[in-house]
């Protein structure tokens, strides 16, 4: 593959820097082409040549704000016909060290950048795409492990690169450690451009087998055939469950508490509890997305990424589909790339594998076993229905609340705008999405209760955060229902455009003002303590019309169960209060170390209602999918142990009834379909196989809380 090298020179002193001899190998020959700089960094003896050929020259980076080793043309370069950057180069540190890589152009805004992690070890080539991508285009939210044998050759790809360049003009290359508080060394050798983007083909080429696992990884649990596959399933059978509790999962080793024949919540001597129909207290342990159909990814336009994909055709048509995952607006699928059309199914297919024909029903006993056998006693959202329709273990039900009703922008908008309650068709929807859910189970008492919809955007980013919903009220379309609802509170509580204009310290000369759409409403401050506490009211009025919408609905088609609440990710203190008000209980999804880091621990109390964990997990990467979860350990035993430590505190608090962990099986290495998240956060692997480290140390930690 023809390169173009360039070569550092020293053409005297700059401001700030200090000039440096030849400091890049001129591994082809060419003419030199540029001059290097180095600020803060020092050039370190004569050039070395490591075992694979590579000339490099060893460099220490002092400690300072930003050191860096910069490499600039006499005239700018035209890279208009390459696709990547190399650079040859070593980490002489025995740890991982960051260097941040900046390509600039002639122009303020035409800029490069990406931060790579260098391992310590052998030389190897570090190669920068000259175009913003990242694994959110190649469909997928993290991508696979760096460095890489790319034909033999140690590389490193910078997998996410932002900015945009106008490579006709491209004036210096700088590479730098961000503060480092002390002497790094690191060795560079050749500089080259290459035309295409081999490199980050290559990357992700065949990087999942047959199988759904990680290709180039290795794992306890990691099979290379069908015969290896059944062995472990069999290997891994779950041991029987002990009965010493009700026919529920509820406790027979405590004081009796009240009976109705339904799950219903309790408080006594201080504790509140979740109570079995039988009368018995229950400390809900739920595993979420408890499904047969989770290991979905898409393949079209991208099959390169997997090896020996079965056909669909036979058999495996069953696991090969179609899809749109796209979501204009969402921030959760912003930028993901192979987002519709065909896929596959991995799991399912193992499941084929392991089961024949029948492996839809033998997952389901499989799967049931196990959850029993580990110690959990409550299928989560998400899961097959089938699973709770066996009544082998209490259940949930989720209420997805959809229709073509007004929304609200709150700046977050992570999985979208917020529903506008204030509109009828919401009131609608509500009432059908309702009816959908309790359709055949509202005299069933193995139900525990109903969420209502998933981390909905209560709040937008950043310090004013709390207002982003009022604000987003205020700044939406003239005919928006909540908008209207806003300033008839702001109406009948100032009566007079001018009283509210010196309360907020604006200019409003008129009511009509405030319907203009994109209308931009003052953030709260301390001259004008007023903002803060009108978005305020308007914030609980806002929630009180959603949680009391979905309520009443839920008391019209099922007076039976608890309304287990929405599932908070970002909250205000608003919202919760709402929701202590209208549901039985307050559901967090809380990605934290411990519980009490994922929510206000004391506002609750003082709420007087009961909390359920809805989702919390860890995860790691060293058993095939490339992410770690949203809380993240160093490796699978530490797992085990923060799954322990979060749900001993979780049990310890009297005002926490359960804690759900998300979720069953791992997802795909290349992304699941509805935004590309990739984790390793299972119980079990893509192939059914269980973690038998993670789930022993699950078992012994979830049997203190259950019977």
């Amino acid at each position: 593959m023809r390169r173009h090298v360039l070569m550092g020179l020293c053409l005297g002193v700059l401001s700030g820097c200090h000039a440096a001899p030849p400091a890049v190998a001129d591994l082809a020959g060419s003419a030199v082409v540029g001059q290097t700089t180095l600020d803060q960094v020092q050039r370190v003896g004569v050039t070395e040549h490591a075992r694979n050929g590579m000339a490099l020259q060893r460099y220490a980076f002092q400690p300072a704000a930003h050191p860096q080793w910069v490499l600039a043309p006499a005239a700018p370069w035209d890279w208009s016909l390459r696709g990547e950057l190399r650079v040859d180069v070593q980490n002489a540190m025995p740890w991982a060290v960051t260097l941040n890589v900046d390509i600039d152009g002639a122009d303020e805004g035409q800029h490069l950048h990406a931060t790579v992690g260098l391992p310590p070890g052998p030389p190897q080539t570090l190669v920068i795409p000259l175009h913003a991508t990242s694994p959110r285009a190649q469909g997928m939210q993290v991508g696979p492990p760096m460095p890489f044998d790319d034909h033999g050759q140690r590389t490193l790809l910078a997998t996410t690169v932002q900015g945009t360049l106008d490579l006709h003009q491209v004036r210096a290359i700088r590479l730098g450690i961000p503060a480092p508080q002390a002497v790094q060394a690191l060795l560079f050798g050749g500089v080259t451009t290459t035309p295409g983007e081999t490199t980050l083909h290559d990357a992700y080429a065949g990087i999942v087998d047959r199988y759904g696992q990680y290709s180039r990884g290795q794992w306890p649990e990691k099979i290379a055939s069908d015969v290896a596959l059944r062995a472990a399933i069999t290997a891994a059978e779950a041991g029987k469950s002990r009965v010493e509790a009700d026919r529920y999962g509820g406790r027979l080793d405590g004081q009796s508490v009240r009976k109705t024949g339904w799950f219903h919540t309790q408080k006594q001597d201080g504790r509140w509890q979740l109570v079995t129909p039988e009368g018995h207290a229950f400390f809900s342990l739920g595993v979420n997305a408890v499904v047969a159909d989770g290991g979905r990814s898409y393949i079209e336009g991208r099959e390169f990424m997997f090896i020996d994909l079965p056909s669909a055709a036979g058999a495996w048509a069953a696991f090969h589909g179609r899809s749109d995952s796209r979501q204009p607006g969402q921030g959760a699928s912003a930028g993901i790339g192979y987002n519709h059309g065909r896929w596959f199914d991995f799991y399912a297919a193992n499941l084929y594998r392991i089961d024949g024909q029948d492996w839809l029903t033998a997952w389901r006993t499989r799967t049931l076993d196990r959850l029993q056998a580990w110690g959990f006693n409550t299928i989560g959202n998400w899961s097959d229905a089938a699973l709770g329709e066996a009544h082998r273990l209490p259940y949930t039900r989720s209420i997805n609340i959809a229709g073509d009703y007004a929304n609200v922008a709150s700046g977050f908008d992570y999985w979208g705008r917020m529903p506008d309650p204030f509109d009828p068709r919401f009131v609608q929807a509500t009432e059908t999405a309702v009816a959908k859910a309790s359709m055949g189970v509202r005299d069933d008492p193995w139900l525990l209760g109903y969420f209502a919809d998933n981390e909905l955007a209560w709040a937008g980013n950043g310090p004013q955060g709390r207002w982003g919903l009022a604000l987003g009220t205020l700044a939406g379309d003239a005919k928006s229902p909540a908008k209207q609802a806003f300033i008839a509170m702001l109406r009948k509580q100032y009566v007079a455009p001018e009283t509210l204009a010196a309360a907020w310290g604006i200019a409003l000369s008129s009511w009509d003002a405030l319907d203009v759409t994109g209308y931009v409403a003052p953030t709260p401050n301390e001259e004008h303590p007023a903002i803060a506490s009108d978005y305020s009211r308007w914030l609980r009025t806002y929630a009180d019309a959603y949680f009391r919408s979905v309520s009443d609905a839920i008391h019209r088609h099922d007076p039976h169960h608890l309304f287990l609440g929405g599932r908070f990710a970002v909250n205000t203190p608003e919202a919760v209060a709402a929701c202590a008000q209208y549901c039985d209980v307050v559901s967090f999804n809380v990605y934290a170390d411990l519980p009490q880091h994922g929510f206000d621990a004391a506002a609750m109390h003082a709420l007087h209602k009961p909390v359920l964990i809805s989702e919390f997990h860890f995860g790691s990467d060293d058993r095939g999918p490339f992410g770690k979860g949203v809380v993240s350990v160093g490796n699978e035993a530490q797992r085990g142990a923060a799954y322990a430590t979060f749900l001993a505190a979780a049990a310890a608090n009297p005002d926490i009834v359960g804690a759900h962990w998300f979720q069953y099986a791992d997802q795909p290495v290349t992304g699941r379909l509805l935004d590309g998240e990739n984790s390793h956060i299972g119980l079990v692997g893509i192939t059914d196989i269980p973690f038998g480290e993670f789930v022993e140390a699950v078992r012994k930690a979830n049997q203190p809380v259950t019977p």
